[in-house]
């Protein structure tokens, strides 16, 4: 099992740049997959960015592509997400997520087996 912790978010205005992290406790974490997902109020959790459990293969949504990286320090237990030229429309609440079954980048919600409490995002235009 893994347990996860989301933290980086905050206020910031359009353009501007954050780093969220997702800190991973126990001894497996090199066999975890991960992804990044966020949710608005009323609206389901969408994808954003996943890693494989190498961090060689990364895949992200459309709307956050060449804005935003996925990266992760297997040295560290860490995943990060940077997210740079924020917009409005990326306000949400971000979440964490790994997967052992789908350790290549998974873009399936479904997929993902465990998940972080969320951290949120506001852009303010």
């Amino acid at each position: 099992q893994v347990q996860l912790s989301e933290s980086g978010g905050g206020l910031v205005q359009a353009g501007n740049s954050l780093r969220l992290t997702c800190t991973a406790s126990g001894p497996t974490f090199n066999y975890y997959g991960f992804g990044w997902f966020r949710q608005i109020s009323g609206e389901e959790r969408e994808f954003v960015a996943a890693i494989s459990s190498t961090g060689t293969l990364t895949t992200y949504a459309d709307s956050v592509k060449g804005r935003f990286t996925i990266t992760r320090d297997n040295a560290k237990n860490l995943v990060h997400l940077q997210q740079d030229s924020l917009k409005p429309e990326d306000t949400g609440v971000y979440y964490c997520a790994a997967t052992a079954r789908d350790p290549d980048a998974s873009r399936s919600r479904d997929m993902y087996d465990y998940w972080g409490q969320g951290t949120q995002v506001t852009v303010s235009s």
